[in-house]
């Protein structure tokens, strides 16, 4: 009776160490799919990265909008700080690029309401000094977080967080603020109608029109 016990209890911390072993991390899946496309078709080495969230995926076509640059895309939708954090390894480093370009730190602040603009701040830092630390004098820009009208409600942090940002990065080399968040407004400090989707969250190509004229000033030949 014993060893059937003991054989029962074994089974059980068997099964659940092996569900926990299948648990993946936040978009693993993202990620492999960003592998199996290098894999298929190498990008180029020491181009210009773009990596962030889900306003960089859905700019599917910018190499269309920078003809004269090499860009590789990795965006991952619903991605926050610590995503980008956690799979630098996979989707920075390996690409070697003169330049990386984040759009990233929206989803931190929509994701709760404890975090706060020095948390989104505190974040950012810690990803600029994991880039600058693996490829010291790396040039890194940080494009203003954006006034999405669906939410309005983070204007206070979301200005707060970029104003820190931009403070932060003109005390260091190499490094831009591309601030999209006031070109983005109306004369009277409301979003622009007409540069959204329908979801009042993601842009359409007016929106990126005016992003593309923001970035390219600051992309490296």
């Amino acid at each position: 009776m014993k060893l059937a016990i003991r054989f029962f209890l074994f089974a059980s911390l068997l099964i659940a160490y092996n569900a926990k072993a299948q648990v993946k991390p936040p978009f693993w899946n993202d990620i492999q799919n960003f592998k199996k496309q290098d894999s298929a078709t190498p990008p180029p080495q020491h181009a210009i990265l773009f990596v962030g969230s889900s306003s960089f995926t859905k700019w599917a076509d910018v190499q269309s909008y920078f003809p004269s640059y090499p860009i590789i895309n990795r965006g991952f939708g619903g991605s926050s700080l610590p995503d980008v954090i956690r799979y630098a390894n996979d989707i920075i480093f390996p690409y070697h690029p003169k330049q990386v370009v984040i759009y990233c730190g929206e989803n931190d602040l929509a994701a709760s309401d404890t975090v706060t603009a020095a948390t989104v701040v505190s974040r950012f830092k810690e990803l600029f000094m994991l880039i600058r630390n693996k490829m010291p004098g790396e040039n890194i820009v940080f494009v203003s977080l954006k006034p999405s009208p669906s939410r309005q409600k983070l204007t206070p942090k979301m200005e707060d967080a970029n104003a820190q940002i931009k403070q932060f990065l003109a005390m260091q080399k190499s490094t831009s603020f591309v601030d999209v968040y006031h070109l983005m407004l109306t004369p009277d400090g409301k979003p622009q109608p007409g540069i959204y989707l329908q979801d009042n969250l993601h842009m359409n190509a007016s929106g990126y029109a005016i992003w593309r004229k923001a970035i390219e000033p600051v992309l490296m030949k």
